[in-house]
């Protein structure tokens, strides 16, 4: 008897979990009900999932409920899949015009609609059309004479929450929606405080003498029936036929082959038609295809792309061109790319330069239509201390009182009445979402239309995006394509063009063979000298870089999967180091472990370990194996499917006699995946584009370190990439209006910084700048610049401050007074002249009297516009506030009290085991060198960072595994030169 359900997916409206509307209707003895979110079809899959996983009683019937300025204007009921897709059509055309619904409902074959009842109720309904009647207004309908009212009628109780705390939970919502405060909510903007479920027989009470639209109700729930089979593969099935798909897919892989390997090589022969056999029976053709046409229309563009995944695994994508990883040279393990077992294709993740990538979704797009594709959805969901804001406002805390409760919320949670309500209605709110964003590159192609399956919205974007996420489209049995961006393959494209121009040099920088035999490549990832390399370049990994003396591929690839935070709290992070340091020096943790992970040292590094030890240790089947490889990703771990198997490990183990201690540590292992870990195949994909930023850092050291700051992605600050380009032997520049372009520039071995750094300086301008001076020449001082770009005054400023006029060769305070001489003649003229300043008035040449530099003025300047300064910023420390030892000297002192200055680059924050904060931080000391300190929770509490800046610090000097770093017992931060200061002692000594 209930049509018109809603969950928490009722975005800022509806209050209750898929799970928790299940649970309310089984309490209540309901085993039919519709769904009905408002404009939002995202619930119904998980709803569907959890039912059948828990062999529920219940049915789920799907519609949508319509709103008009906040109250409800229908509600369309799907009476068949076809109904659904036209009510998802409806929905996606309104959300795309961005226009409200009609008051009359659309005429949709196979759907219901009821209006509530109301003063503007349409008249003269058609057969599928009736009118919701809720319990209150029951008591009305004996005065009435309208017969169709009661002909047309049928039960409408909405369900929004399911107690008077749910109740409270859908105000706090609506007034988060609306930002008002709760009190002055307008009562029309909520939901009545009755919308909860009750049993069918109180329900019926309210209409016993109404035995029609109790009918009515009953005949809507009897129609309606839909099926949406989920887990079966409903992603675009043929280009053409499933033939011809097969020929084409098994021709090209074939002369991908001859391509690959100039020698004949048996077992990849055997491999590559294993693959094609399996693909065949599993109907994957397509799906290999589709990536491939994607990838071979980048190429045609010029696009370079990495990809990865579990489909890189594969020999096949491998002599397609989706992938530049050998498995053969890798070992990669097939039953991670495709098993017999397996029902989903492989997944690719194809990345894409964040320059191109928008094209080649443009593209996917034209090709297989709108139609039937669409961006998948991820939801943005109310977490932590957002929560805090969002409910102190709407409780009306001034901001500073939030601000207290956000940093501290141990220390206020119950300090009062409204705290302890935040706190309260907080719990009730995590994890609940919020708004509808876009996943980060998944594109989903389906055989029959999208809205076969959902409506669609329509960001900013401009590409369609689906109401549901990627664990209820796998549900669905729709597998997405990762179309995904990064800088890295940005500043490797850059990079080359910038050789190209500067040095005269066209680099193939496709040649990964060639540079992994490189020396100076390897002396780079053995001393951890990797920044701005792609994936290498975080402290934390050129640490781990530093302690394995990496220099290698192999080892590479596996630094790329262990550095993730799993594997390194667990212990077996430094369980391989140690073992790869004395491979002959440690025993394996059962003998299985050797024959299956001897490359890693019997250590689990990859998810296809976890396959292999599932598969072969524990005796789970391969599609067990790749369940438990799957809920380690977090969502899927709570699902009973992922406890069953688990189940099954222990008991396998047991029976097979294997003692406690061992499977039991290999379990402990096993979870160390849980929530982030990469197949080999993907690990091997990042070393790939690793290798071609090193080898650019490693010969092209100032073009690559362009090319990564004008890329803007990568870890650290832009102003440690400059630092680290003057290391290499460039000379940086300020910006100049006659030599720098937009982005920054290199000439030689100087580097114009771009004037896209000058913070304050208008786009247009900078643009006006570059677009003047290349069509009509260098500028010849400041009035011709003026004159012809014709910036503000504010905006001159700024670039004389920067220094942009130092090929004039007058100090900067000179020209600030010709700036302003010469914008105060103009506004003369304007006033003067009734038609404002029609002649072009030049400004008189003032002799000005010399005007003393102060020392460090540039610095301060850059500080300010730029963010850093161009110089040593040491400069800008009072000398006998650097302390004497350098990061050179550390190694000397192990174990020793170490004194030292450093200038903060990074800091990273992590928690013990018993939850309290310490953190790892890396500065530049007086030298320019790195160096990195450790800093436990009592020190970190006691000397906390304070920002950006110089510390002088101290402590003693740790090694580990031959990398050297401070553990720090004392620190403090230094302030710099006072240039107010450094003024006054100007002043004095010119008196």
């Amino acid at each position: 008897m209930y049509l018109n359900c809603h969950t928490w997916f009722s975005l800022k409206y509806g209050t209750l979990s898929p799970q928790q509307l299940i649970d309310e209707a089984l309490k209540n003895g309901i085993h039919k009900l519709v769904l009905t979110d408002i404009h939002n079809t995202s619930a119904y899959i998980e709803l569907i999932r959890l039912i059948k996983e828990q062999s529920a009683p219940l049915e789920i019937i799907t519609g949508i409920e319509f709103r008009n300025n906040n109250k409800l204007a229908y509600i369309l009921i799907a009476r068949s899949n076809k109904g659904f897709e036209l009510i998802n059509r409806y929905l996606s055309g309104l959300n795309t015009q961005k226009v409200s619904p009609e008051s009359r409902a659309p005429q949709l074959e196979d759907t219901y609609i009821i209006y509530p009842w109301a003063n503007n109720t349409p008249v003269n309904l058609k057969a599928n059309e009736y009118i919701g009647i809720r319990p209150e207004q029951t008591h009305h309908l004996y005065r009435l004479t309208n017969s169709q009212l009661i002909d047309k009628g049928v039960i409408l109780q909405p369900v929004t929450f399911n107690s008077k705390t749910g109740y409270n939970t859908h105000r706090l919502l609506r007034a988060i929606h609306h930002n008002t405060l709760l009190s002055k909510l307008d009562p029309g903007l909520q939901a009545s405080q009755n919308e909860f479920m009750v049993p069918e027989s109180k329900l019926l009470e309210y209409y016993w003498q109404y035995p029609k639209i109790i009918a009515n109700t009953e005949q809507i729930l009897e129609n309606c029936n839909i099926n949406f089979e989920l887990g079966t593969n409903k992603n675009k099935k043929q280009l053409t036929d499933k033939a011809s798909d097969h020929h084409q897919l098994k021709t090209k892989a074939l002369e991908g082959f001859r391509r690959r390997y100039e020698h004949y090589n048996s077992y990849a022969m055997e491999r590559l038609l294993k693959e094609l056999d399996v693909i065949e029976k599993h109907g994957f053709e397509s799906y290999f295809l589709i990536t491939l046409d994607i990838i071979e229309y980048a190429k045609h563009k010029n696009y370079a792309h990495v990809g990865r995944g579990s489909g890189a695994n594969s020999m096949v994508a491998y002599c397609l061109g989706i992938t530049e990883v050998d498995p053969i040279e890798l070992d990669l393990y097939f039953e991670r790319f495709l098993n017999p077992y397996r029902s989903s294709p492989p997944d690719f993740d194809i990345d894409f330069s964040w320059q191109d990538r928008d094209d080649v979704t443009r593209y996917i797009f034209e090709r297989h239509g709108t139609e039937h594709t669409a961006l998948l959805a991820t939801y943005v969901t109310f977490q932590g201390r957002s929560i805090i804001r969002e409910l102190g406002k709407v409780f009306g805390l001034p901001k500073e009182e939030i601000d207290k409760i956000v940093r501290e919320p141990a220390r206020y949670a119950n300090s009062d009445e409204i705290s302890g309500l935040i706190f309260r209605y907080g719990k009730r709110l995590q994890d609940m979402p919020r708004n509808l964003s876009i996943h980060a590159g998944g594109v989903l192609i389906t055989e029959k239309p999208i809205y076969s399956f959902t409506a669609t919205d329509l960001p900013p974007k401009g590409f369609p995006i689906t109401h549901f996420d990627m664990f209820s489209a796998e549900d669905m049995g729709i597998h997405k394509y990762d179309i995904l961006s990064q800088r890295g393959l940005g500043h490797i494209k850059d990079s080359v063009a910038l050789v190209g121009r500067n040095k005269k040099i066209n680099i193939d920088i496709t040649r990964t063979e060639k540079f992994k035999k490189d020396d100076k490549i390897k002396q780079l990832l053995r001393s951890g000298r990797t920044m701005g390399a792609f994936y290498v370049e975080s402290p934390a990994m050129r640490m781990l870089l530093g302690k394995l003396k990496c220099e290698d591929y192999i080892t590479l690839v596996a630094a790329s999967s262990i550095i993730r935070p799993g594997v390194a709290r667990s212990g077996m992070m430094r369980e391989y180091i140690q073992r790869h340091h004395n491979p002959d020096n440690f025993e394996y943790l059962h003998p299985k472990m050797k024959e299956l992970m001897k490359e890693t040292y019997g250590v689990m590094v990859y998810q296809e370990d976890v396959i292999k030890v599932a598969h072969h240790f524990a005796g789970l089947d391969l599609a067990e194996a790749d369940i438990l490889r799957r809920g380690m990703s977090g969502k899927y771990r709570s699902r009973k499917e992922f406890q069953r198997v688990e189940e099954k490990f222990f008991t396998n183990c047991k029976e097979k006699g294997y003692p406690e201690a061992i499977y039991k540590e290999v379990w402990r292992q096993i979870e160390s995946f849980s929530g982030y870990s990469f197949s080999k195949a993907h690990s091997a994909s990042y070393a790939v584009e690793s290798y071609q930023s090193l080898y650019l850092k490693a010969h092209f050291p100032i073009e690559f370190m362009v090319g990564v700051i004008n890329n803007f992605g990568g870890f650290y600050k832009t102003e440690f990439y400059f630092h680290e380009a003057k290391r290499s032997g460039a000379i940086i520049q300020a910006p100049c209006v006659n030599n720098s372009e937009y982005l920054t520039s290199i000439n030689g071995k100087e580097i114009f910084v771009g004037f896209i750094h000058l913070k304050s300086l208008e786009t247009k301008v900078a643009q006006r700048i570059v677009s003047e001076r290349k069509n009509n020449g260098p500028f010849t001082g400041l009035q011709n610049f003026i004159e012809r770009v014709m910036p503000g005054p504010e905006q001159i400023y700024i670039l004389i401050r920067i220094g942009a006029f130092r090929f004039t060769g007058e100090e900067k305070r000179a020209l600030l007074w010709q700036s302003k001489l010469y914008y105060g003649n103009k506004e003369k003229s304007k006033a003067k002249l009734p038609g404002g300043d029609m002649f072009n008035s030049r400004v008189k040449n003032y002799s000005l009297p010399k005007l003393d530099k102060i020392p460090f003025e540039d610095a301060f300047d850059e500080l300010e516009l730029l963010g850093f300064p161009l110089c040593d910023p040491f400069n800008l420390l009072p000398e006998q506030s650097v302390l004497p030892q350098s990061g050179k000297d550390m190694s000397k002192h192990l174990k020793k009290r170490f004194f030292i200055t450093g200038y903060l680059v990074t800091i990273k924050h992590t928690h013990t085991k018993d939850k309290k904060t310490m953190f790892f931080g890396t500065f530049i000391d007086k030298n320019g060198d790195f160096f990195d300190t450790t800093h436990f929770p009592n020190t970190a509490k006691q000397y906390p960072f304070r920002g950006a800046g110089f510390y002088n610090i101290e402590g003693i000097v740790v090694e580990d595994f031959g990398y050297p770093m401070i553990e720090v017992s004392k620190m403090e931060k230094m302030p710099m030169i006072d240039r107010e200061k450094l003024r006054e002692k100007e002043l004095r000594i010119a008196n």
